[in-house]
């Protein structure tokens, strides 16, 4: 008789199959380094924002490029506007910075291997409960925010985007929202239609 606790042991083929899911850890390796990247260049714009608020020249010359607009004159003074372009871009990256970890833990857990934070103090609450249609759901809930952002700041520079640009980044907002929504949607129909069918 097979005993309960002991794991099954698979046929070489099954297990060589399973065993390829490992080749997906380099791939969230390497999104790590991209993180890594992200933390990188947000210091680098918020120590450029402190020095130009504190009067560095080159800081300012180096903050006015990272807001400047095709086709639209360089700002030459730090303004609200210029400061709230600044702050939208590192709450962009900070956005994008919270998707990757989504990416990493999220997909590792999910695809590769248990990581077992059942009782680590600092598990995230949405990590308890992960599954790929949960991870997509969220995963479209964070590129909407990431969408609003450059919309937003789109927006704040209306004057030097022509109509056309403005309706399509709209379009491609819009359309993020209604993937979501139908993810969503369908992650609950799939909920209810397996709950039903546990309870029959």
């Amino acid at each position: 008789m097979t005993d309960p606790k002991q794991p099954h042991r698979l046929r070489p083929l099954p297990a060589f199959i399973f065993m390829s899911r490992w080749l997906q850890l380099p791939l969230y390796l390497g999104l790590i380094l991209a993180q890594c990247v992200y933390v990188f260049h947000f210091w680098v714009e918020l120590k450029d924002l402190i020095g130009a608020a504190l009067g560095n020249e080159a800081a300012l010359q180096h903050i006015f490029q990272a807001v400047a607009v095709p086709n639209a004159p360089v700002p030459t003074k730090l303004n609200e506007t210029t400061i709230m372009l600044v702050v939208l871009g590192l709450i962009d990256v900070v956005m994008i910075s919270n998707l990757l970890i989504m990416v990493i833990v999220g997909g590792y857990e999910t695809f590769v291997s248990r990581m077992n934070l059942e009782s680590h103090p600092d598990q995230p609450e949405w990590l308890s409960h992960v599954n790929a249609s949960v991870l997509k759901t969220k995963l479209a809930t964070a590129i909407i925010g990431i969408s609003s952002i450059h919309l937003l700041k789109t927006f704040i520079n209306a004057q030097s985007y022509t109509e056309k640009v403005l309706i399509a980044q709209t379009c491609i907002h819009i359309a993020f929202l209604l993937s979501a929504i139908a993810i969503a949607y369908t992650d609950r129909l799939m909920s209810t239609t397996h709950n039903a069918s546990k309870q029959h």
